[in-house]
């Protein structure tokens, strides 16, 4: 539970019941991600415009079981191993109606949005119409993190970019490694541009086309660009670089605005696509995972006990973690 601004720790709440629509899942592993550290330091936009606030948990990439259902829920259910949206609309509304529940005005956010409890915790209930079956071909370490590839999956879709035809991936955090490891599947090239640190370092590692900064980046056709980033410039960057008549895909959320020059958009006649969360990738990436063609194990740093999360949210290092960009939590090992 956060209960304030770099204020957390391991609390006994009551046990979920599902409502009629609803299961609860006994959870396996949970990703953390910049969004739950954003929600932990208190920079989150969302605990500003009062969609979120304290004391809250967080949690919404995971795996587990379903271990209770409500009276309207096919009991079939029951057993299952399951991931989720994190995304819930209301069901009511022409966004929803219209597949929109992502952008529902009054949608909830596991874990993020609303009030809604996330995974850090042993029991989490989930709208069965969230759920997605997880089948046993893919491990829990790689379950947990559908969702961020979910999100990662949709970047990619959103530039149309195809075999043969080169990609750049502006930020290797999680999410542009993803969405580089799911376009050098489909038979793009794929290069991937940040800062000389260690994230660039290990982006280095996985065998890519091209990993470059900003200073050694070559002078090549891009026929799609996806900023990943948290950096305000890069959105004005990706359409600078794209290919004119081409698309940009933005997932990267910055702290500040940044400036894009709209004239460059209509004379380049460039299409700029947001993605916000990982609602329509769940199908195409857990058929990923499954058949091996990504495999996202490679990116996990480091998995920890639930006591350990407030320390690794304050970004306390360990010092046994790997090189990757990804932190998992193993509910397991509090249940001992």
């Amino acid at each position: 539970m956060i209960t304030g601004p770099g204020v957390g720790g391991v609390a006994e709440v009551e046990s979920p019941r599902p409502a009629s629509d609803e299961v609860v899942v006994e959870v396996s592993k949970v990703g953390v991600c910049g969004t739950d550290r954003e929600l932990f330091d208190g920079s989150m936009p969302y605990l500003v415009d009062g969609d979120a606030r304290y004391p809250l948990r967080i949690g919404h990439e995971w795996v587990g079981r379903v271990v209770d259902a409500g009276a309207g829920v096919d009991l079939s259910w029951l057993g299952q191993r399951v991931t989720g949206d994190t995304i819930l609309g209301c069901n009511m509304c022409a966004r929803c109606a219209s597949g929109r529940a992502h952008v529902c005005a009054a949608r909830f956010e596991i874990g993020v949005r609303g009030g809604w409890p996330g995974a850090l915790a042993e029991r989490l209930p989930v709208p069965v119409s969230a759920l997605h079956v997880v089948p046993d071909s893919i491990d829990d370490t790689s379950a947990a993190m559908i969702e961020p590839a979910g999100n990662a999956w949709r970047a990619f879709a959103g530039t149309a970019v195809g075999p043969g035809e080169r990609l750049l991936i502006l930020g290797p955090g999680t999410i542009g490694l993803l969405c580089a490891m799911f376009a050098r599947a489909a038979g793009a090239e794929v290069h991937l541009l940040g800062r000389a640190d260690r994230s660039l370092q290990f982006a280095g590692t996985l065998d890519f086309d091209g990993v470059w900064t900003r200073r050694t980046l070559p002078n090549l056709e891009w026929h799609g660009v996806v900023d990943a980033s948290s950096a305000s410039e890069f959105p004005g960057l990706a359409i600078d670089l794209v290919e004119p008549g081409r698309r940009v895909a933005l997932v990267g959320l910055a702290g500040s605005a940044g400036h894009v020059d709209m004239r460059t958009i209509v004379l380049k006649d460039v299409t700029v696509v947001g993605v916000l969360g990982a609602s329509g990738g769940f199908v195409p990436v857990i058929d990923s995972f499954a058949s091996g063609a990504v495999d996202p194990r490679p990116l996990v740093s480091a998995i920890v006990g639930l006591e350990e999360t407030t320390a690794a949210l304050s970004g306390i290092p360990r010092p046994d973690a790997g090189p990757g960009p990804k932190m998992l939590v193993d509910l397991k090992r509090r249940r001992g």
